[in-house]
């Protein structure tokens, strides 16, 4: 039984019902709303990771389980449209993404600031160094992918059940019903700090994002971070407008919150960063802004671990602002570790975190 179905808990339900295993999947709504830290329109997919080859490995695995995932159902989820990171100097993330990139064989792109520039109708890289372009990321539609996720695991026999659940001991209570499994699986983003107080150090914050009227060529220009200043954003991804979002982690809110409006403080700060990095965007309409939730571990890294008193009851979560893309190849390596397979490191367990933020795409903040 899995309880969540964002894109842990969906991707665990596909897994484990092409298994041939009998599968719950329950979820206090429907799979993809936007209240959910999986909800949303898109989520950038890249590799690169800094030094970290494990994480680098796994989003490369997922890129290619969403393809499969694709051809199973004959949905449109990934445009690799391309991913750039704009390097303030010459030896920080970027360079060590590079090169643990170049280790593994995944495709990468050292360009100068001028090559880079062709591929945006607009650029301004006067404070960069370089750029790095991963040429075969892109973007993820990530509401369509979890719904796409959840109705192939139906249509491999999971079922789909919508409803409150808490944990009692090793079963789940859903509204007035008691339900025991073999194993079950809370993967309920910031609700897991609620339901396991003291045992999940989580941190659910407001995020913002902001999509501007961009005009022609922006549909066809790569994802873009700029690790240092703690920004990214998109093309104009199925004319939802160009996409320019900040990844510093904003204030707390309580998960079942209401999400409040985009302010105008940070529109003027977003504003002046599109303004600054793409200028024809200087004076583009607004054509939208969101708020959306993180669900934010201290160091960044997922959860994925047993509870200590109920080894049949596992907590899976800590998405942390990066974990979308890798939901497919995460559920893999969770349900390869049940059956034989490599054991999950450590630091996916339930202990004391130090923080740290170098996964995500705001590592300097």
């Amino acid at each position: 039984m899995i309880v969540g179905a964002g894109t842990f808990g969906a991707s665990l339900a596909w897994w484990l019902a092409g298994r041939g295993d009998e599968v719950v999947l329950v979820d206090q709504f429907e799979p993809g709303d936007a209240r959910a830290t999986s909800g949303g329109e898109t989520r950038l997919i890249r590799c690169s990771h800094g030094p970290d080859a494990d994480y680098t490995a796994m989003a490369r695995r997922a890129r290619t389980l969403w393809r499969e995932l694709e051809a199973e159902t004959g949905a449109s989820l990934l445009t690799e449209c391309g991913v750039s990171w704009f390097a303030h100097g010459d030896d920080g993330w970027e360079a060590a993404s590079e090169a643990t990139l170049r280790t593994l064989g995944i495709p990468v792109v050292h360009q100068d600031v001028r090559e880079a520039a062709a591929q945006f109708p607009s650029f301004n890289g006067d404070d960069l160094a370089w750029v790095l372009h991963e040429p075969e990321a892109g973007v993820l539609r990530a509401q369509l992918g979890v719904q796409t996720l959840a109705s192939a695991a139906a249509a491999r026999g999971a079922r789909i059940v919508r409803g409150v659940a808490r944990p009692d001991g090793d079963r789940v209570v859903v509204g007035d019903e008691v339900l025991a499994a073999d194993r079950v699986v809370w993967s309920c983003g910031g609700w897991l700090a609620k339901l396991f107080g003291g045992l999940v150090e989580l941190r659910v914050t407001r995020q913002e994002l902001f999509f501007f009227a961009g005009g022609p060529g922006w549909d066809r220009s790569p994802g873009w971070v700029d690790y240092d200043r703690a920004v990214y954003g998109t093309g104009d991804l199925d004319a939802l407008g160009v996409k320019v979002a900040w990844d510093m982690e904003g204030p707390a809110l309580d998960p079942d919150a209401d999400l409040p409006p985009a302010t105008d403080e940070t529109e003027r700060l977003t504003r002046g960063y599109a303004a600054d990095r793409f200028p024809a965007l200087a004076q583009a309409r607004l054509v939208g802004s969101k708020t959306c939730r993180y669900e934010i571990s201290p160091d960044s890294q997922f959860i994925a671990a047993p509870h200590p008193e109920h080894p049949s009851v596992w907590i899976v979560g800590g998405g942390s602002g990066h974990g979308f893309k890798h939901g497919p190849a995460m559920a893999e390596r969770i349900v390869s570790s049940w059956h034989g397979g490599e054991p999950l490191p450590r630091r996916f367990g339930l202990h004391k975190r130090e923080r740290g933020t170098s996964l995500r795409s705001a590592g300097s903040n």
